[in-house]
């Protein structure tokens, strides 16, 4: 975690008022706790403390990935009429990625048959890496990343099994790790009695990002 000195009073996370913030209306404007860690005079999107009166944030996005020594692989390549991630306002939608392995190859198989829930959660992770690709592709940087609005995550898997919470968390805990809080999201689970190319986990995004 880098410490970062930032120009705020010493008043509690809650009351988070920057010491040189703009004035509205003839008063001075008090930014909600996202506003303020989104704004021109804070480029972070959470904080872990506070201290002081400074506020200790967390690394960006980017920095983040150095820091974790993650390896994200080559975005990936529609294979059909669709693209990648589809931009409308301040949204970025991102398609359903697979898992792709570090051998380029694709994880296949069903999860509680062939594969078990941690290979299957393994998957997931690795799915949550290609679309972080396939975001840094499209934004240029993930730091223009506000916050992960949606996940939908799908397992291949029997009728019988019931895990897909704990397979689908090995995205969502990827999410967490490159974006802190902003990367808390709604998400949905779900099992599938097959899926393209019998890879063994599809997700899928829906982002926030900034202009």
């Amino acid at each position: 975690m880098r410490m970062r000195n930032r120009c705020f009073s010493a008043s509690p996370p809650g009351n988070l008022v920057p010491s040189a913030a703009p004035t509205v209306g003839g008063r001075r404007h008090r930014p909600r706790d996202r506003d303020a860690f989104h704004s021109p005079w804070c480029h972070s999107d959470s904080y872990r403390g506070w201290s002081g009166g400074l506020a200790l944030v967390m690394a960006t996005p980017e920095e983040r990935i150095v820091e974790l020594g993650l390896e994200l692989p080559e975005p990936a390549t529609p294979v059909g009429s669709y693209v990648t991630a589809k931009q409308t306002g301040n949204v970025l939608y991102v398609s359903g990625h697979g898992p792709i392995d570090t051998d380029g190859k694709s994880i296949r198989g069903k999860v509680g048959e062939g594969l078990d829930v941690d290979q299957g959660y393994y998957a997931a992770r690795r799915c949550g890496l290609g679309l972080l690709a396939t975001m840094r592709q499209h934004l240029g940087s993930l730091d223009r990343v506000i916050e992960v609005i949606k996940l939908l995550g799908m397992v291949n898997c029997p009728p019988e099994f019931g895990k897909q919470p704990q397979v689908i968390n090995g995205a969502s805990d990827l999410m967490v790790e490159v974006f802190g809080d902003a990367g808390r999201h709604a998400r949905s689970a779900v099992g599938m009695g097959s899926l393209p190319f019998d890879i063994a986990v599809e997700v899928e995004l829906i982002v926030e990002i900034s202009g």
